[in-house]
């Protein structure tokens, strides 16, 4: 029987307005900006152009096409078995993100500070940041190898350059402390947390992905798109890590105007929001985010 051709669906309506990647991926125009990207297009089940997700240098090859063709980044790249992040969905947190500091009347974009907590050796969010709004952006993380390589990306990138400063976050329990100075004026904070309370959740819930998405080669326990174990997990996973965050936040209320994070697990927001209120925080909303079968949101509050 003669396979059809899939219809290509025209726009991502879910993804952000202004989130560039709204369109299916165009294989031919990424090829030309990253030509290595070509040895790994394939034709799938319903005879288009894609890559194989379960092959990380494909996917890694696909990043590096997107980063030149959309935000005009010449080199990146990421140590092995690091978190190689989906563009798509980090595009719409800081599209999302430019719709509330627009809404508050924060609008001057080459003079917005944004702080990236966990800002990885990927440095995805400040590269869209800077890319899309020319904003300023100071990223921690406690992992100096994930440092390192997010300075040779800046170091290789002159839009990123005098744009951004890294800093070390030396005490894991900390999300703003030693990290936040004093004189710090931050317009926002942004954060991806480790999702899983431990390595076993995690690769239980890698096994999960790849039998959702009927895999039929035999499974590693890794995720697809790679992670150390700092980025995907952490004691008491989100929940902990976030009510960490919202707690330590109140001492950094004159430092930082909007605190913002992802929240996978929509059961937790009712726990975030008792503690927001008890926080006294002066407002707290929540954003959603569609990403194909999967709902995110974004907590953002301000005292």
């Amino acid at each position: 029987m003669q396979i059809k051709k899939h219809q290509k669906t025209s726009e991502k309506t879910q993804l952000h307005p202004r989130n560039k990647h709204r369109g299916s991926y165009d294989f031919k125009l990424l090829a030309i900006s990253y030509p290595t990207l070509e040895q790994y297009i394939i034709i799938n089940k319903y005879q288009n152009e894609s890559i194989d997700f379960f092959n990380p240098e494909a996917v890694k090859a696909l990043n590096k096409a997107l980063l030149k063709q959309y935000y005009k980044i010449d080199y990146w790249d990421i140590p092995d078995n690091y978190l190689c992040p989906p563009i798509p969905g980090r595009a719409d947190y800081i599209h999302n993100i430019a719709d509330l500091l627009n809404d508050s009347n924060i609008t001057n974009n080459n003079q917005i500070k944004c702080l990236d907590i966990g800002t990885g050796a990927n440095f995805i969010y400040p590269i869209i940041g800077i890319a899309e709004y020319n904003w300023n952006f100071v990223g921690s993380d406690i992992d100096i190898a994930s440092l390192k390589s997010a300075q040779k990306i800046i170091d290789s990138n002159t839009i990123l350059q005098n744009k951004t400063e890294l800093r070390l976050q030396e005490n894991s329990l900390n999300m703003f402390r030693s990290v936040v100075k004093e004189t710090d004026m931050i317009d926002v904070s942004i954060c991806n947390p480790p999702f899983h309370a431990s390595a076993k959740e995690a690769q239980a819930a890698n096994l999960k992905k790849l039998n959702n998405l009927k895999n039929t080669r035999n499974a590693r326990l890794e995720l697809n798109f790679g992670g150390k174990s700092n980025e995907l997990w952490c004691e008491g996973g989100e929940e902990q890590f976030i009510k960490k965050m919202i707690v330590e936040s109140k001492d950094f209320a004159r430092n930082i105007r909007w605190f913002t994070t992802l929240v996978s697990k929509s059961a937790y927001l009712d726990t975030f929001y008792h503690l927001l209120e008890k926080q006294k925080v002066r407002e707290y909303k929540t954003i959603e985010m569609g990403q194909g079968n999967k709902i995110s949101r974004i907590i953002a509050w301000t005292y």
